[in-house]
């Protein structure tokens, strides 16, 4: 692809289906890389209709798209929890960006087990805020605050995936939605779907908005929400009504959000003025990791053995003709059978006697 990256494989993921993620070789380096796509439509070519030598339509031209996502590559800063991006191209009708290839687990698969522990939330959030922080800087927005662009390594920590694909997807919408940018609300629809985190308040304000870095605020506090009662904060079944709910500020109570209910409610705020920065969150969520209880093992149960019992019945039965002795005066009893008889040394000086009458009586007999 490109005279550059060898496809090796495709790669898992809600995409991996339609084709659009692939593990490929970097040809330069030797590296394996990620290559993310984002298709590019047909456009109908009046002058090219009936031609013999070509179709009446072709792929539109993705140069104006690769030229947004060349300078969002450019701006891309490097961070810790931030995906790393190396290349954009266009193939086949296809824009591919070329990504490091994520180690550990889409947070999809975490996601899908239901929802997480707050603290453990809390967590993945202070590494997608600090991820965020560090593209704010750059002017940019990132654009691509979803579950399934954030992967989470065996240690807990999070990646979160660069922000090329979501400059690729603005800029796709906004060549569909025409000069006067009255087709760009249906044609980001088509791009993005019915997913609150892309669509915060202002984007419906007006045709043709620009997301701004408080867009990913209103994104992240979407994904929160999700991760912690398992489901979005704005009915998702339909555009019109996510589009309608988000309009009127009406959404599921955060209550269920926990302790972090304070992060949500401040991500949420409909004013992008008035919602919180990626540095606000940061410090509420220090101060709340701060406190948070130690983590606890729970021991393993060790199995028992099973007791083999006896068929007879576990009774002692006592010796005839004894008689029976209340454990209270059993000690007692055992004493007064150890105890010798009064009567033994007299019995012992009779005897002693007896015999040295009998033996003089004997002795008188025999010299008489």
């Amino acid at each position: 692809m490109a005279g550059r990256y060898r496809v090796t494989d495709r790669a898992a993921g809600p995409a991996a289906a339609d084709g659009l993620r692939l593990v490929a070789v970097d040809a330069e380096t030797g590296g394996r890389v990620l290559l993310e796509g984002v298709e590019l439509p047909e456009v109908l070519v009046p002058e090219l209709a009936g031609s013999v030598d070509f179709p009446g339509s072709r792929w539109l031209d993705p140069e104006p798209v690769l030229a947004v996502a060349a300078e969002a590559l450019a701006a891309v800063p490097e961070h810790p929890r931030l995906r790393q991006s190396f290349a954009v191209l266009a193939e086949d009708g296809v824009v591919w960006v070329a990504v490091e290839l994520p180690g550990g687990a889409p947070l999809t698969e975490l996601l899908a087990e239901g929802p997480l522990e707050p603290y453990r939330v809390a967590e993945l959030a202070a590494d997608l805020v600090a991820a965020l922080g560090a593209v704010h800087l750059t002017g940019r927005a990132h654009g691509g605050v979803l579950a399934e662009r954030v992967h989470v390594y065996e240690d807990g920590a999070a990646l979160l995936g660069g922000p090329v694909l979501g400059a690729v997807e603005e800029a796709l919408a906004r060549e569909l939605g025409g000069p006067d940018g009255r087709r760009w609300g249906l044609a980001r629809t088509g791009l993005v779907g019915a997913r609150a985190e892309r669509w915060p308040p202002e984007l419906l304000a007006e045709q043709g908005a620009v997301a701004g870095p408080p867009a990913d605020l209103w994104a992240l506090g979407v994904l929160l929400h999700r991760l912690l009662t398992g489901q979005g904060p704005f009915p998702e079944q339909a555009p019109p009504e996510l589009y309608a709910a988000v309009r009127a500020g009406q959404r599921l109570d955060s209550a269920p959000c926990g302790p972090l209910r304070p992060l949500v409610d401040g991500l949420l705020v409909p004013q992008p003025g008035q919602r919180w920065t990626a540095a606000q969150a940061r410090q509420w969520l220090t101060g709340m990791l701060a406190g948070a209880p130690e983590p606890y093992r729970v021991e393993p149960e060790h199995e028992v053995l099973p007791v083999l019992r006896p068929s007879w019945p576990l009774v002692v039965r006592r010796r005839r003709g004894a008689r029976a002795v209340g454990p209270e005066h059993a000690r007692h009893a055992r004493a007064a059978a150890r105890r010798p008889s009064p009567l033994l040394p007299l019995l012992l000086v009779g005897g002693v006697l007896v015999a040295m009458v009998a033996a003089m009586a004997a002795v008188v007999l025999l010299n008489g």
